[in-house]
């Protein structure tokens, strides 16, 4: 059985490190399944590929804060760029013959790359399933209406696409109500809850001892996700140290994130020296088991860390980007009123502001997040629906570890009937 995976992929890691999240968790439930991955992010070759999982690397694109998307690497335009990155993605359909394509975010790709293969796959395949996969939050309603409007996603989805399956949860972010979806679109949507994360490959003992901090010594870890636009988190937080109290014995474990820029992370490394007490990483790809090693974590509000933080209860401190989108400012503002995480608006940082909210959290640390409180059941709920649709195509018996899920059991008994 073959699934086909689009990540959409044109600033941090989010988006791939969400989707080879699920990528393993379906080969895990699924034994017979291989998934061919389309990217092009830059890192996608860093993280331990799961077996039965291979991709195709697609020319770079980037995004700056304006929300323009521009050729990362190559020099060549961005029509060119896209033309041979939408012309690379159909002569892989055309070929692998997925049983299921599962597509990230934006129903027709970055800029209309998807269309033909989309075309293609209806004329060509048409009893392949197409499955949207949304993130809890996309942007402020007042720019996703808009753009959702003048790029016919709204129309394609309610031609094209089976089903679209939301990584989030309704009573934080209902997309249907907010994204003002017509009631043919709404009637897709499936929440599946947020994704947990899998422990770390280190225990936080091992962690504590690697770092070598004695036992009344507390850890924060700062991470500013992918690190690209991470710099004036890490330097007010670095500049919070000279604030610090003698008597507070705090170390402090920074990340800086693969895509952080190199002149960016030299100033920082400099700026650390000063503090003894800290100790600065690039990149991990482990960053779970520091996450569960630290006794506070300071970080941008991206979805990948949210659900990391949410999924081992570690009391935070969230400061949000907000451009090119406000997701992140949303959904930190969102679960700082469940009392969650403490947020900080980024015009509002300041070292002081921030020492007061790190020494705050680690004075009184938060309770873990109980399931009932934040449904962190993603992965089996995406499981099941792409098993199911699987099995409907193959007329195979549902995988061992899958229940079909109501809807799709119920489509699955009328098209019978």
């Amino acid at each position: 059985m073959r699934l086909m995976v689009y990540s959409h992929d044109g600033f941090g890691l989010g988006n791939i490190r969400r989707m080879l999240a699920i990528c393993t968790h379906l080969l895990d439930s699924i034994p017979e399944l291989s998934i061919l991955v389309v990217s092009g992010s830059p890192m996608l070759h860093s993280f331990r590929l799961p077996k039965r999982l291979d991709y195709i690397k697609l020319p770079c694109l980037n995004r700056g804060t304006s929300g323009e998307f521009s050729a990362k690497y190559l020099g060549t335009a961005i029509d060119e760029t896209v033309k041979l990155r939408s012309q690379l993605i159909l002569s892989a359909i055309a070929n692998f013959k997925p049983d299921v394509f599962l597509v990230d975010k934006k129903p027709y790709g970055i800029r209309n790359e998807l269309q033909a293969t989309i075309e293609y796959l209806k004329a060509q395949l048409p009893q392949t399933p197409l499955i949207l996969l949304l993130r809890d939050i996309l942007d402020h309603p007042d720019v996703t209406i808009p753009e959702w409007q003048k790029h016919g996603y709204y129309e394609a989805i309610a031609k094209f696409y089976d089903h679209v399956l939301v990584v989030g949860a309704p009573e934080i972010f209902d997309i249907r109500i907010e994204y003002k979806l017509p009631p043919k679109v709404a009637q897709k949507v499936q929440f599946c809850g947020y994704i947990r994360k899998e422990l770390g490959r280190k225990g936080p003992n091992f962690v504590r001892n690697e770092l070598r901090l004695s036992p009344d010594e507390q850890l924060v870890l700062v991470t500013p996700g992918g690190g690209e636009d991470g710099y004036n988190l890490v330097d007010a937080y670095l500049s919070s140290l000279a604030l610090l109290p003698a008597s507070r014995k705090v170390r402090s474990m920074i990340i800086f994130g693969p895509e952080m820029p190199s002149r960016d992370q030299a100033a920082l490394e400099w700026k650390a020296f000063s503090y003894p007490r800290v100790q600065i990483c690039e990149f991990t790809d482990d960053l779970m088991s520091y996450i569960a090693a630290a006794d506070a974590v300071v970080a941008m509000g991206g979805y990948n860390t949210v659900c990391e933080i949410l999924s081992v209860g570690k009391p935070a401190v969230v400061v949000p980007r907000i451009k090119p989108s406000q997701e992140q400012w949303i959904r930190a503002e969102h679960l700082a009123k469940l009392g969650v995480v403490t947020a900080i608006h980024p015009d509002r940082l300041t070292p002081d502001v921030l020492l007061r909210s790190v020494l705050q959290t680690l004075n009184t640390p938060q309770p873990k997040i109980s399931a009932p409180a934040i449904n962190l059941n993603a992965l089996p709920k995406i499981s099941q629906y792409i098993c199911t649709l699987l099995a409907e195509k193959r007329a195979l018996p549902f995988c061992r570890t899958c229940q079909p899920p109501e809807q799709l059991q119920n489509l699955a008994i009328a098209k019978i009937v």
